[in-house]
């Protein structure tokens, strides 16, 4: 199999060896993690030329959703930081786009307030989750959601012209409480019709493709989530119309991203049933597969290397794994020459403390001695 090819003046144009799906990473952001463990972990996994690494969440604002211990784009420090990743990516012979990020209900609350930001969302529905309060989030007003659109944009425009990305990815897997029906009740354009509850998507991508380009612009969703509150009843209309106006607006964006329903809970399933959610029930993302195709789609969501293959040849995905690179910096050598994958450790995952970095920067790699 070929790397993926990809030019700075062109952005990615075609994929065709290995993905690393984003994961959230807990470690303090200091910049001695920007000069050497973070730097590190990303470093490993660029090993085989020609990968396309995604990052972890990253938020675009402080008053985005703040948590401990989640990197921004904001500033000029963190430009800086994500500088020294992106180099040693680009060092290897890889790639690196940056996923941006806004949380919405699902920020810490108490995070926010002792950093003065308003707890907010699409609408003010509550979300009940242990250690949490639980407090209902204040509505958007409209000029805050375009305000939203614009750090979007900006954020983009520090990841590619300043930090140096070679593209990123809207994680619109997290601000779907601003599509789905569960979640954004309200009663303006932004709310109601399949139509309204997507225009914030939509502005979202216009203002960040018109920021850095199609071709550096990705965007992820996920369906049939039920994490924190968020399954639709028939998700399918809603991400069908998604799909169908990025297809329509943007033919030549770098990708779409869409999680399996089997990884559609807070942990994931692997393998059994690729198109079984986590209760049980048929469900497929074909439906997207069919109105983007011939283009690049992501899929990605509990694959093992022999599942991750035939998705790849059967539906001519592009097959993301995230949990698996975690536990095997050198993924893309053991599938191209079929070595058994180390087992992931969930119990080292969004660690923090003086901890934080064991089971992320010391697995083995084959053939060499950490």
């Amino acid at each position: 199999m070929d790397a993926a090819i990809a030019s700075k003046e062109q952005g990615i144009t075609e994929y065709k060896f290995e993905w690393m799906q984003p994961g959230i990473s807990s470690p303090s952001f200091t910049q001695a993690h920007w000069s050497g463990t973070m730097v590190k972990y990303y470093s490993q996994r660029a090993a085989t030329p020609g990968t396309l690494l995604i990052s972890e969440a990253t938020l675009i604002s402080p008053e985005a959703g703040d948590y401990d211990n989640v990197p921004g784009i904001w500033n000029n420090q963190q430009i800086a930081g994500w500088k020294k990743v992106i180099d040693a990516v680009h060092q290897q012979g890889s790639y690196i786009f940056l996923q941006l990020w806004a949380t919405g209900r699902a920020a810490d609350p108490r995070v926010l307030d002792k950093e003065g930001y308003p707890y907010v969302s699409s609408s003010p529905s509550t979300l009940e989750r242990p250690g949490y309060p639980t407090i209902p989030p204040r509505e958007l007003s409209k000029a805050e959601i375009q305000q939203y659109v614009q750090n979007y944009a900006q954020a983009a425009k520090n990841a590619v012209s300043e930090a140096g990305f070679d593209g990123v990815e809207i994680h619109a897997a997290k601000y779907s409480r601003a599509f789905t029906d569960v979640c954004n009740k309200r009663s303006d354009e932004y709310g109601g019709s399949i139509e309204n509850r997507s225009r914030f998507a939509l502005e979202v991508l216009e203002a960040v493709v018109e920021a850095v380009g199609a071709k550096r612009t990705g965007i992820r969703f996920s369906p049939w989530a039920t994490f924190q509150g968020m399954r639709m009843k028939n998700p399918i209309p809603t991400f069908a119309y998604l799909v169908s106006e990025i297809a329509q607006r943007y033919p030549d964006l770098a990708y779409v991203h869409f999680i399996e329903p089997v990884a559609s809970g807070s942990t994931g399933a692997e393998d059994e049933s690729r198109d079984r959610d986590t209760n049980g029930g048929f469900t497929s993302n074909d439906f997207a597969r069919v109105i983007w195709q011939p283009r690049p789609f992501f899929s990605a969501g509990g694959f093992k290397p022999e599942s991750a293959f035939l998705e790849a040849e059967t539906k001519g995905a592009c097959v993301v794994m995230g949990r698996y690179f975690i536990s095997n910096p050198d993924l893309p050598e053991r599938l191209r020459y079929g070595i058994p994958l180390a087992p992931y450790n969930r119990g080292t995952f969004y660690t923090a403390g003086p901890r934080a970095m064991e089971g992320y920067i010391d697995y083995p790699q084959v053939g060499r001695k950490e």
